[in-house]
Order: C-alpha cells, then sequence, then structure tokens
C-alpha cells in the first residue's frame, strides 16, 4: 500500500508537558484518515507538526517519501493544503479576492483556476460581499478553497465543523467527499465528534495521551463494532450455559443482560432458558458505535 505520511514514533515537549508520546501512524494514499480524539490528545500539536508550523522534541515523519529532515520537505509540502483550526483568511475581502491573494502568495501566474475553485466549494454567488459577512461554514468553506489552492492532492483540516450549525456540518461532510471521490484528494481529518467522522473516514487513527492507541480501516470498524442481539434475562448464568451449548459467541454485560454475536432463534432459546429456570425478558438488535469503541479503547 502507497503512504501519503508516516511517522515514527514522534515527540513533542512544551517545558514539562509532553504533548505526543511517540506517536507512530500511516496515512494511505487517497484515504479519508480521521484522526480522532478527546480535547487535549495531541490532534493539533501532531496536525502542526506534520504542515511544519511546529518541529517534533524527537522521532520523524515523512511525507511522499521525504523525510522531514530532508531538505526536500519544502517541495513535497506544496502537494499539501491545510486550514489549523481556524481558516485564514482576509475578512474585508471577498471570497475571490481570497483566493486572488493566495495565488499571489504562491507566486501561481494567472487568476484562471478562481472560478472553479468557488464552484467546487459553493461559493460562486457571493460577488463582492465580504468574508465577514460570512456564516462559519461558508467562511470554513473559503478556508478550504484557500488551502486548495496550487491544486494540492493531500488535505489537512483541523476540527473542520467546530462551531458550525447542523446544515454546515452538512455542507462541509459533502464537500470532502467531494474532493476525496471526484479529485482523489487524500484528506486528513481531526475530529472529537466522533459520530460525524463516522460518515467520511475511510481509515482511524485512535490517539489518547499524545500516543496512538490504534489504527484501522473503516471495514476494521465495522466488524468491531458488529451487529449483535441484545437481550436481557433473570439469570445469565443459565444464559452462558444454554449459548454454550448452541455454540453461539456472546458477551455477559451483567447479572440480566448480554450481546449475542448471531441471530438465534427466539423461540428455541426461550425453551431452552426456560429449562434451565431462566426466563427470556426481551431481545432487541444493537450495534457499538464508534463512540462507545472509543471510549472502550482509552477507557474513559
Amino acid at each position: 500500500m502507497e503512504y501519503v505520511l508516516t511517522s515514527n514514533q514522534l515527540y513533542k515537549n512544551y517545558g514539562h508537558f509532553r504533548a505526543l508520546s511517540g506517536l507512530s501512524m500511516k496515512v494511505p494514499k487517497g484515504s479519508i484518515y480521521g484522526v480522532v480524539g478527546k480535547n487535549g490528545a495531541g490532534k493539533t500539536t501532531l496536525i502542526r507538526i506534520i504542515c511544519g508550523l511546529q518541529s517534533p522534541s524527537l522521532g520523524e515523519y515523512s511525507l511522499y517519501g521525504t523525510r522531514n529532515r530532508d531538505p526536500k520537505i519544502v517541495k513535497a509540502r506544496r502537494r499539501m493544503g491545510a486550514v489549523v483550526e481556524t481558516p485564514s483568511i482576509y475578512l474585508d475581502m471577498s471570497a475571490a479576492d481570497n483566493l486572488k491573494q493566495q495565488y499571489r502568495v504562491l507566486g501561481m501566474p494567472s487568476f484562471d483556476g478562481v472560478k472553479e475553485l468557488l464552484e467546487l466549494v459553493g461559493l460562486q454567488d457571493t460577488g463582492r460581499k465580504k468574508a465577514k459577512n460570512f456564516s462559519l461554514g461558508m467562511r470554513q468553506r473559503l478556508g478550504i478553497a484557500i488551502a486548495l489552492c496550487g491544486e494540492p492532492d493531500f488535505l489537512v483540516l483541523d476540527e473542520p465543523t467546530n462551531g458550525l450549525d447542523p446544515q454546515g456540518i452538512v455542507e462541509i461532510r459533502e464537500l470532502i467527499l467531494k474532493l476525496n471521490r471526484e479529485k482523489g484528494i487524500t484528506v486528513l481529518i481531526s475530529s472529537h465528534i466522533l459520530d460525524e467522522l463516522s460518515k467520511l473516514a475511510t481509515h482511524y487513527g485512535i490517539i489518547d495521551g499524545g500516543r496512538m492507541v490504534k489504527e484501522l480501516s473503516a471495514e476494521e470498524l465495522e466488524a468491531a463494532c458488529r451487529k449483535c442481539q441484545r437481550v436481557e434475562v433473570t439469570d445469565t448464568r443459565a444464559l452462558a450455559v444454554v449459548l454454550d451449548g448452541m455454540g453461539l459467541e456472546y458477551k455477559i454485560l451483567s447479572d440480566k443482560t448480554a450481546d449475542i454475536y448471531a441471530k438465534p432463534n427466539v423461540s428455541a432459546l426461550s425453551s431452552a432458558l426456560a429449562a434451565e429456570g431462566c426466563e427470556l425478558l426481551s431481545v432487541s438488535e444493537h450495534d457499538e458505535s464508534l463512540e462507545s469503541y472509543f471510549i472502550s479503547l482509552v477507557g474513559k
């Protein structure tokens, strides 16, 4: 598998505080890689290091195969666009003028791509309206458009849906999916809004306390968060005896509840439990969410 970004044992210290603690990760080309972690887990520090805004205290990372200590890393970063923390926009300029200013910064010879970028992020009808009068969602989309100047094939977004209303969140989600599927752009996106991230990501990196707890694909996550039948009985000890006899996989949750990773015949199960002096009280479908899986990994 080809990787856009890899890191090896990254550490970052701020005085006596350690923000990253031996973090290693691999971002596959063409993926939407979700960095999952609660506030203070080290997500923004990681992104700032990747973007060259800070240097690691120890460890190294590679961007398109170029190590961070190699002078050629500057050239590799030209293939990257980023929105870190908040969009960097000129509030007294229109959307088009913001993009033109970024073109000048990058030394691009003409403004030919401005119209297409505005259409891509849904800001083609803003005219001379100044960015200070934009909604938060519009500002976020403008920030992404600015990051796309120079036609990068790797986009890094730090908490892009923070503070947005439901409509703004949907707009950003659809934009990210469009960039990935239609433009082939690899996206690294950090978030603590796990439910929203699960609608986007093809791969996940779960971090806590500045370290990588687990990396997995969306398929692997789906298998880990598999569907089950949650049953309530009067005695799970009797249930365990019956399920062992049926050869079914299960997990006891309490004295009265358990998850069965199969679809047993309810009548047969009820009869078998009755023979053990146990009553089946309820059966319902259940699947573990990304949030509960995350909590099970980090322990809080």
